[in-house]
């Protein structure tokens, strides 16, 4: 149940920001940015890092709602399971694995990211604008994990699921649109 009566079980970012039209809306316009604005990175490997990053939070509402709009963009669901386990042994392409472990490293301990954390992205041949992306990506959703957990937000798994479909579909910009 969530921490203000005001806010229903089910609320998604977008009902918690609309209250609050002016930064809601930027923040929104940010989110369809980065992850579904020009990159090298493509809509189902940011995801997969928005759902990562959830999920090394322990965010269930958003690993849940993000996993599923990975996996609406192709992202294999045992990925994402074996990743909470081990980046290691985990079914990814190995050029994601120096990405997914710098967002681990980043949201668990941000003051002990080092240059050979960065380096081993740029390696496996990434770009500038995969960093960015990384990196921007991994603070947008560390964000929204403590928006939701500080609301006490706890979305059943059934509405996770239909918000990421809908966001695989259709994006974020409208997100402070929808009633649901």
């Amino acid at each position: 149940m969530p921490f203000r009566k005001s806010i229903p079980d089910n609320a998604h970012p977008g009902l918690l920001l609309k209250p609050h039209p002016e930064s809601g809306e930027l923040l929104m316009r940010l989110t369809e940015l980065l992850m579904r604005g020009p990159a090298s990175l493509t809509r189902a490997q940011r995801e997969l890092i928005a759902a990562y990053t959830s999920a090394v939070n322990v965010c269930e509402s958003c690993y849940g709602m993000h996993s599923a709009t990975a996996e609406a963009l192709g992202v294999d669901e045992r990925w994402l399971t074996r990743l909470i386990v081990d980046i290691d042994t985990a079914p990814v392409p190995a050029k994601l694995k120096p990405i997914l472990r710098f967002v681990r490293k980043l949201t668990r301990s941000p003051a002990r990211v080092r240059q050979e954390d960065v380096t081993a992205i740029f390696v496996e041949g990434w770009d500038e604008d995969a960093f960015y992306h990384v990196v921007s990506i991994c603070a947008l959703f560390n964000y929204y994990n403590r928006l939701i957990e500080g609301y006490g937000v706890k979305p059943s798994p059934e509405y996770r699921k239909r918000v990421g479909e809908r966001l695989a579909e259709h994006g974020y910009v409208n997100e402070l649109q929808i009633p649901d």
